[in-house]
């Protein structure tokens, strides 16, 4: 068996398979991070709904929410380690944001977002210790800063690196698509609901 193990590691090593993954973890981490956050907003916006959604069904929703922004921080963690390990930038420019030489701003926009979805995320993890009243309302304050995190990433993605394949783009346009309905939809129903009531 570890014949086998080192024969199947030496034939990949020759085709190649390893230059292939590093090329496209190098392009690819960044995106999976950002079509996985964008799913994650998506799936928060439908666990939300109670017009169409039962309680069952809102909790099942959440849970995909939470599962998806695991998978994103996930695929973060991978890009940007992937982007300091390949000289793109540097450890600092990673913990600090708009301190990058080449790219200031878009670096930095992608740190700060980095940094916003992860307050989301331990936040949501935390809820519970939000429960009361004035907390709650801090706690929707500090969720819903993973609308200009995304916002945010989105613009760091396009326009930092190299310029982005046609898939990628398609990708992103879907994304901001998505994202963009679901609010569109959120909003006018908080204003239904608003009108409703008075």
């Amino acid at each position: 068996m570890p014949a086998a193990i080192l024969l199947l590691l030496a034939a990949a090593a020759r085709s190649g398979v390893a230059e292939r993954t590093e090329a496209f973890l190098d392009f690819g981490a960044g995106v999976l991070a950002l079509v996985s956050l964008t799913a994650t907003v998506l799936w928060g916006l439908a666990a939300t709904d109670r017009m169409l959604l039962g309680s069952a069904h809102r909790l099942l929703a959440q849970g995909v929410h939470r599962g998806l922004a695991v998978a994103g921080l996930g695929f973060l963690a991978l890009h940007v380690w992937v982007k300091v390990a390949e000289g793109h930038t540097s450890g600092a420019a990673v913990a600090v944001p708009f301190t990058d030489p080449a790219s200031p701003l878009l670096i930095g926009l992608g740190t700060l977002a980095g940094y916003l979805f992860v307050t989301v995320a331990v936040t949501g993890a935390v809820r519970s210790t939000f429960a009361s009243v004035g907390r709650s309302r801090a706690w929707r304050a500090l969720h819903m800063s993973a609308y200009p995190a995304w916002g945010g990433a989105l613009v760091h993605g396009l326009h930092s690196g190299r310029p982005a394949s046609g898939w990628v783009t398609a990708a992103y346009a879907l994304c901001l698509a998505g994202v963009a309905a679901a609010l569109v939809l959120r909003l006018r129903r908080a204003r239904g609901s608003e009108g409703g009531g008075s």
